[in-house]
């Protein structure tokens, strides 16, 4: 299935306004480091600030908005 750029760039939009949102979810514990073998488990691995922002991701995205992105 073909997507369009604008509905590509439109759902990573949601997924990083919800993920960032629900952040402090994850952390019940101080935030602390990780060392050794990674992995994205919410019950392990995973350690994001749960104060973390999506500015930084969106205003990303907008630029590749505004830029286009490239057929690879």
């Amino acid at each position: 299935t073909n997507y369009t750029q604008d509905v590509i760039l439109k759902w990573l939009r949601v997924f990083c306004r919800r993920f960032f949102s629900q952040q402090f979810k994850r952390s019940c514990l101080p935030d602390g480091p990780k060392v050794g073998s990674c992995s994205l488990s919410p019950r392990g691995d995973w350690r994001m600030p749960s104060d973390a922002c999506s500015a930084a991701w969106l205003a990303d995205l907008e630029q590749l908005d505004s830029e286009g992105i490239e057929e690879g």
